[in-house]
């Protein structure tokens, strides 16, 4: 019985968030589950993911849009930030590293930001450099951090040649050939990314995510 409590709690979680109930309600789930005695992980991998997995499954179905993105996000922000103190002992499986950044010359986040969200929850670890950020420091947290993938952002026009100079960058440094390169923004296009010589272009960050899943399968 304690076991079928504890599944029904935790779909419960995922139902919430894939149907974007208030805060307070959300909360008071994750709560529960917690006096219950659910591990913080279980939570996060089988209440908190599986939802935004929900949520992910009705953006791309055209039900949910930008803003629900943004409400989910923030959502899911607010569950975190009840289970770290309680994730302090208890490990979290990692599906990869991502070094994630918006090139030089262009200070747009709201798209990447929403990609990190994403991905950190489906439990890829991310180094967020920020914005307008230089090609040698894409390289030298690549050469840091060891990532699987290095996601770099624009939403300007102006920018996209700042992504080619950056993956220029990344060949001449040697370290090009140990990561994948993914690209998005509002000013990407697949056909671009094929003619700089990136790996993939996502159109948008559920998309990303998906991409980056099947990478680290592989």
């Amino acid at each position: 019985m304690r076991g079928k409590l504890m599944t029904d709690v935790l779909s419960i979680i995922a139902a919430a968030i894939g149907n974007l109930d208030s805060v307070d309600n959300t909360k008071a789930f994750v709560t529960t589950a917690v006096s219950q005695g659910l591990p913080a992980a279980d939570i996060v991998e089988r209440g908190i993911r599986e939802g935004l997995e929900i949520v992910g499954q009705k953006y791309e179905a055209g039900e949910y849009f930008l803003s629900e993105l943004l409400y989910a996000g923030s959502l899911v922000s607010d569950l975190l930030g009840i289970l770290k103190p309680l994730m302090k002992n208890q490990q979290l499986e990692t599906k990869g590293v991502i070094v994630l950044g918006t090139v030089r010359g262009d200070i747009h986040d709201i798209g990447k930001n929403i990609f990190k969200m994403l991905v950190d929850s489906a439990g890829f670890e991310v180094h967020d450099l920020g914005v307008d950020v230089e090609p040698a420091s894409f390289v030298e947290e690549v050469r840091r951090s060891d990532p699987q993938v290095l996601g770099l952002s624009a939403l300007l026009t102006t920018a996209l040649a700042e992504m080619k100079s950056t993956l220029d960058t990344l060949g001449v440094s040697g370290v090009g050939s140990s990561v994948k390169v993914l690209l998005g923004g509002n000013a990407i296009q697949k056909a671009f990314a094929r003619e700089i010589g990136a790996d993939a272009a996502a159109l948008d960050a559920v998309e990303g995510l998906e991409i980056c899943r099947k990478w680290a399968q592989k």
